[in-house]
């Protein structure tokens, strides 16, 4: 693609786009050059998940860093945690090719300083972008080497010392979506004394069973079906590149990432008490009345990994939770793992001689609509309308606009990589929810 035109590809807080008409091994190229040139990068670390264009574009990028003159670890394919874990461990900047959720055609990249620390348009992928546009590139006088080196079971051993697994034997149904979970979760999971049934373990950035994406109910179905029929104790599902986990418990019921959000906080909660919690605004309102009862400090976000990264720097948060299903770790060098997170879920149910679902009543008091996306061209347009409609009732703008009354409320947003609106309602029943759900849906698909 003309270099001019990479401008459309940069999103607030990576680089997506529809391979190769948007996105091809030359922009890696000149991405990888201008990556060295704004962090002034020694060294940096390299990784893919398993679509077909990852391998050469992670190569096209690590091509133009080393005529940059940085050197780079090349760590093959990995989950995008497992990348945050290369960055933190080496104490290096990263790189990650993936496309994480969305479909087969499209790649993209997830960049990082060293130690994990996000960049997102306002702290430096603006002027990648700019840079790699310019193209005025000057070789090293010595070009920078390319190494390879595998870190998966080192990763592995990071997570397990985060959240060891004890107690009663389970059986859990993996669900790889086949995507990078199939890579990592035998390397996580089946050193711990767990009965493990997979699913979709082939690496395969077709996606040949269903989209792996897994915040959409479809996608999940075969893994509600499967926890049933193998009379499981739980369900994990995983995103195309591994970093969000959503859980199914043993009746094959959908766990809202809210709840988990509540568990996992409870728990880092014992272990930190008055320690500070991240939620983003889509998170259920159980989660911040679940922290103040528990003496810690909730502190609300917008969506996206870069602002929640950085709020956690801010307050020095213990752990941040998406309802999206990303969650962040401090001592994950505040990063995202879905695996982790799927290592406290295990953690806590192994120790508990209830179900899932029992285990999860305390976090689970408010009905949720799930996420719920519509393609809408005017964005903009809608949301001012919505906004108008609902003029008499508290609202705010933190990200996109949220609307709430006493009983229930709702966020619209845009999204930053396709054009859809996000709806998200909570409300204080099943009745509730569904009313202001339909409501707000009718407005928003009326065209």
């Amino acid at each position: 693609m003309p270099l001019d035109q990479l401008s459309a590809i940069f999103k607030a807080y990576d680089v997506r786009g529809v391979v190769p008409d948007q996105l091809d091994e030359s922009d890696a190229h000149a991405i990888g050059r201008a990556f060295v040139a704004v962090l002034g990068a020694e060294t940096v670390v390299v990784g893919h998940d398993m679509r077909p264009s990852s391998p050469a574009m992670a190569d096209a990028f690590a091509q133009g860093a080393s005529l940059a003159g940085a050197d780079v670890v090349n760590i093959g394919l990995c989950s995008t945690d497992g990348l945050y874990f290369a960055s933190g461990h080496l104490g290096l900047p990263g790189v990650m090719f993936t496309a994480s959720h969305n479909p087969a055609q499209y790649n993209g990249i997830k960049m990082c300083r060293a130690n994990a620390v996000p960049i997102g348009m306002e702290t430096g992928l603006a002027d990648i972008r700019d840079a790699a546009i310019a193209g005025d590139f000057i070789d090293a006088a010595q070009p920078g080497s390319i190494t390879v080196r595998d870190l998966l079971t080192d990763y592995a051993h990071h997570l397990h010392g985060l959240a060891p697994v004890s107690g009663r034997r389970l059986k859990v149904v993996v669900d790889a979506g086949n995507g990078m979970a199939g890579y990592t979760a035998p390397a996580v999971l089946s050193p711990l004394d767990l009965e493990i049934v997979e699913m979709y373990y082939e690496l395969d950035g077709t996606f040949p069973n269903h989209e792996a994406n897994p915040i959409e109910p479809e996608n999940l179905r075969d893994l509600q079906a499967a926890v049933i029929a193998a009379g499981a104790d739980i369900g994990l599902a995983f995103d195309g590149d591994a970093d969000r986990c959503f859980l199914v418990d043993e009746r094959g019921e959908l766990v809202s990432p809210s709840v988990l959000t509540g568990l996992i906080a409870d728990r880092e909660l014992a272990k930190h008490p008055g320690a500070t919690i991240i939620y983003n605004l889509i998170t259920s309102r159980a989660v911040p009345e679940l922290v103040t009862q528990r003496g810690g400090t909730p502190v609300r976000t917008r969506v996206g990994h870069s602002f929640i990264k950085a709020v956690m720097a801010q307050t020095d948060a213990v752990f941040g939770g998406e309802h999206s299903g990303h969650f962040y770790f401090k001592d994950f060098w505040r990063a995202d793992s879905g695996m982790l997170a799927a290592l406290y879920a295990l953690a806590a149910l192994a120790q508990s001689d209830q179900p899932l679902s029992a285990l999860l009543a305390d976090y689970n008091l408010y009905v949720c609509s799930g996420e719920i996306n519509s393609t809408v061209t005017d964005q903009g347009a809608v949301v001012r309308e919505i906004a108008s409609t609902y003029s008499s009732y508290e609202q705010d703008e933190l990200d996109g606009l949220t609307v709430s009354s006493d009983t229930w409320w709702f966020n619209v947003r845009a999204s930053n990589t396709e054009p859809l609106l996000r709806l998200n309602v909570e409300g204080a029943d099943a009745e509730t929810m569904t009313s202001v759900r339909d409501r707000v849906l009718a407005q928003i698909r009326k065209g």
